[in-house]
């Protein structure tokens, strides 16, 4: 039987795309979720060079349900199908859902912060600190401002490459400045989110940590980080890119397969994930 005529029964598919992929956590934490929900799903790696995602979505067939973007897509996924307000305010998606009527594209970076915090029993913000300029830190910016954040301070190397990041504060009620990472005292927060990979913060990461209670480094392999040290040598909430990858795990396996799964199960996967890689 030819793949695709009636009759044929289609596992779904959903993978991870970006480039490099080879060491994601996505298909630990999808692949645990699924047959959680008693579904015999498959969920792959799939390398995606740069620019090529629009044309590896066209070539997708019936039985696909949903990518799970990574670096470098974030951008280009998010002009590939229907969006909703969170894509339209950041300009970057990490989701796209397939099938029905069309892909629809969906940023849950923002509500994997969101779910992480909560999570971690935090609902509520005043002060943040974001250390980068990219398509992650405009989704902090996006989650911090549900939390009710009303300041938020932006550090990165070249504080005039941060005006999209200042301009979604803006649009959003917040009172936003950018300063350079490097120079100058650095501002006490409620929470301190950094975007960058583990040498940008390198030097500073001590004071840093002392400038707010809560930290929350996106990186998760090596950890802990440098940041993350620091965090814990001063008694602070230390949180990891674990949690914000199984934070927007929990929403893309809603879009996907129409079901919630806890945020525990997910944490737990992307956990067990890492350990096995290590190990390797």
């Amino acid at each position: 039987m030819v793949p695709g005529q009636p009759g044929q029964v289609l596992t779904p598919r959903c993978a991870v795309v970006g480039h490099p992929v080879q060491h994601s956590l996505s298909p630990a934490i999808h692949r645990a979720a699924y047959a959680r929900l008693g579904l015999d799903w498959r969920f792959d790696r799939v390398d995606v060079a740069p620019g090529g995602l629009p044309d590896f979505v066209a070539g997708l067939g019936p039985e696909w349900r949903g990518l799970s973007v990574t670096m470098p897509h974030k951008e280009d996924a998010a002009r590939l199908g229907e969006g909703d307000e969170t894509v339209a305010l950041t300009e970057v998606a990490n989701t796209i859902v397939l099938g029905g009527d069309g892909p629809q594209v969906r940023n849950t970076d923002v509500s994997g912060f969101l779910v992480a915090l909560r999570a971690h029993g935090i609902d509520r913000l005043d002060r943040v600190t974001v250390v980068g300029n990219g398509a992650t830190a405009r989704s902090a910016v996006a989650a911090v401002a549900r939390l009710g954040a009303r300041e938020v301070s932006v550090l990165c190397r070249t504080p005039q490459r941060a005006e999209s990041v200042l301009a979604l504060a803006d649009r959003l009620g917040m009172a936003a400045r950018a300063s350079a990472l490097g120079a100058g005292d650095l501002p006490s927060a409620d929470l301190l989110i950094s975007t960058v990979p583990v040498d940008g913060v390198l030097g500073r990461q001590q004071e840093l940590a002392r400038r707010a209670p809560v930290v929350f480094d996106s990186v998760y392999d090596p950890w802990p980080t440098p940041l993350g040290e620091a965090a814990a040598a001063h008694g602070r909430l230390a949180l990891s890119g674990l949690d914000l990858l199984a934070g927007q795990a929990v929403e893309q396996v809603r879009w996907f397969t129409g079901t919630p799964v806890a945020f525990e199960v997910a944490r737990a996967s992307a956990q067990d994930g890492l350990n096995r890689h290590v190990e390797i």
